[in-house]
């Protein structure tokens, strides 16, 4: 991987950005560029054929100053340490940035699960939990869905730990299914919380949202549900994306409609009355609002100068490169940053943590208002920042996370 792409060496960039502005101590600079703990553990698996693969995992706990860790656990057959160590930077930035009790952690497992049976599946999953369960729990680190993992597999990992504690412990995962201890509201939270801060940018920026044309790039949960909510409040879709392309109408169409041909056919390519169109080309496109909801480092320095959006709101984590960020802040095109704008998921899975540890569940209506009242508040305290310090929004957004984990870190004596 080229060092400009790496993930980590851009988490520790735009650390290094924001520290100079604010003239962060030097000791909580150094404590602040890598993780407190990184762990790698191999998993035997039985497979279905009787042969055991052994496949390699990692959790991260990057910062632990403001609460217990927190973050996803991704099955991917690309993942590799750097990723993992990025994401957990970013999530520790991502939960102080909203204000909820907890550090940043990721974890991951080198596997394709499209190649998994069920049952392997399940085996490698609970697997994975016996390898980390000594570093983990309500208290220490609680993971949570991300990339091809889902409810069923918390399902599973929670109650492989609940095994070896000997007793139920629904607070030691987030994203569980509603039946075993999930919260109403998860599932759509990173989503939701997405067009929230679409709603506070939009305002800020004299753009109206009914009749906004928005861009999807990525159409997986997060995609699906961040089209679906912004054409409920008004916007236009006109152009969506999953892996193997996507499809553009100027006459907007239907999300719903877009999901269904995915399910049906692998691919959004091919709904009635749109054109094909390829990720790279999708990303450009004239509009109001880009979403991307897919991987890292899709906005770089060789196509911002030819991104034509007044709005990113990056649902993804890692869309957009340092350098693609320099030209797009002096393009003007307004950033809304990931740790901010996709921070609804972990904010959600701090409720779920909340109802799972105290025994008292909320409605869909008490979560997303409570979501709500906390992702207006992080926005304004970021573009306030934005504003006091003349700097783009991520920085921004920098600014205040590293201030209040450095807070922590000093009041708890680190340095």
């Amino acid at each position: 991987m080229p060092e400009e792409l790496n993930p980590f060496k851009i988490a520790q960039k735009q650390l290094d950005t924001a520290a100079k502005i604010m003239n962060l101590d030097p000791s909580a600079h150094t404590i602040l560029r890598n993780p407190l703990r990184t762990l790698e553990v191999s998993i035997p698996v039985k497979m279905d054929d009787r042969s055991t693969k052994v496949f390699t995992g990692f959790r991260v706990q990057y910062n632990d100053a403001r609460g217990p860790t927190k973050g996803g656990i991704r099955f991917h057959p690309a993942e590799t340490i750097d990723t993992v160590k990025a994401l957990a930077a970013w999530m520790t930035w991502k939960c102080a940035v909203v204000g909820i009790p907890y550090g940043g952690s990721k974890g991951g497992v080198i596997c394709d699960p499209h190649t998994l049976s069920v049952d392997e599946l399940e085996r490698l999953s609970r697997g994975y939990i016996r390898a980390i369960a000594q570093f983990i729990g309500p208290e220490k680190d609680i993971p949570a869905p991300d990339v091809y993992t889902n409810p069923q597999i918390m399902a599973w990992m929670m109650d492989e730990f609940s095994r070896i504690k000997q007793y139920n412990v629904p607070g030691v995962i987030t994203g569980k299914p509603v039946i075993v201890g999930g919260s109403e509201g998860r599932w759509n939270a990173t989503a939701m919380g997405t067009l929230y801060a679409i709603q506070e940018a939009t305002r800020k920026l004299g753009i109206n949202l009914r009749g906004a044309r928005a861009v999807v790039q990525g159409y997986g949960n997060a995609g699906a549900f961040a089209a679906t909510l912004l054409k409920g409040a008004g916007a236009k879709i006109i152009a969506v994306s999953d892996s193997k392309g996507g499809i553009v109408s100027e006459r907007g169409f239907d999300p719903h409609a877009a999901l269904s041909q995915k399910e049906k056919t692998g691919s959004v390519i091919g709904l009635h009355e749109t054109e094909k169109i390829t990720n790279e080309d999708l990303l450009e496109l004239e509009c109001d609002i880009l979403v991307p909801c897919a991987i890292e480092n899709v906005i770089t320095e060789k196509n911002a100068d030819r991104i034509k959006t007044k709005v990113i709101a990056e649902a993804a984590n890692g869309p957009t490169t340092p350098e693609a960020d320099k030209i797009l802040h002096k393009k003007g095109v307004f950033v809304i940053p990931d740790f901010l704008c996709n921070s609804g998921g972990v904010t959600v899975s701090y409720f779920e943590w909340v109802q799972n540890v105290t025994g008292y569940y909320w409605s869909s209506e008490e979560v997303y208002d409570k979501l709500n009242k906390i992702m207006v508040g992080a926005f304004n305290d970021v573009y306030d920042a934005h504003k006091r310090e003349d700097v783009d929004m991520r920085t921004a957004a920098y600014i205040v996370a590293v201030k209040k984990v450095a807070d922590a870190m000093k009041t708890r004596g680190w340095y």
